[in-house]
């Protein structure tokens, strides 16, 4: 949800519709291309940030984020996400493209952190690592 907060805030300032990123993402569903709606696109958000939620989750298992770290996963991220999506979908491509980098950048920053907090072990302490990360 945070990770909404750039697009939402330009659609808000510049009149925009603050749903049309959401709708946008809906066309990624099979046999949605030219049928954008709030619930499909509610469900490839989920699905799309679940997968990338992966992606970094396997990446922290070897490599500390951070925000900083999480933050340019999120660009690269973009850059497949809007590059592949953008060409191949038409709702994509008509999203203002510097909020959506934004978005992305936010989600890595703040996912980036969120697997870097402290994890509790069976013996009631903590560990700065990810689990299963090991320190550099």
């Amino acid at each position: 949800m945070v990770s909404g907060i750039p697009s939402t805030a330009h659609a808000l300032l510049t009149g925009r519709d603050v749903l049309a990123a959401t709708r946008a993402a809906g066309t990624l569903l099979p046999g949605r291309r030219t049928r954008p709606g709030v619930a499909a696109g509610l469900i490839a958000h989920v699905v799309v940030s679940a997968a990338w939620t992966g992606v970094l989750a396997a990446i922290a298992r070897h490599h500390r984020l951070r925000a900083g770290g999480g933050a340019i996963a999120g660009l690269a991220i973009a850059a497949l996400d809007l590059g592949i999506a953008a060409r191949a979908y038409p709702a994509v491509r008509a999203l203002p493209r510097g909020p959506q980098i934004l978005d992305h950048l936010v989600f890595g920053a703040v996912t980036g952190a969120l697997l870097d907090r402290p994890v509790w072990t069976d013996q009631g302490t903590t560990s700065t690592t990810s689990p299963g990360c090991s320190e550099l």
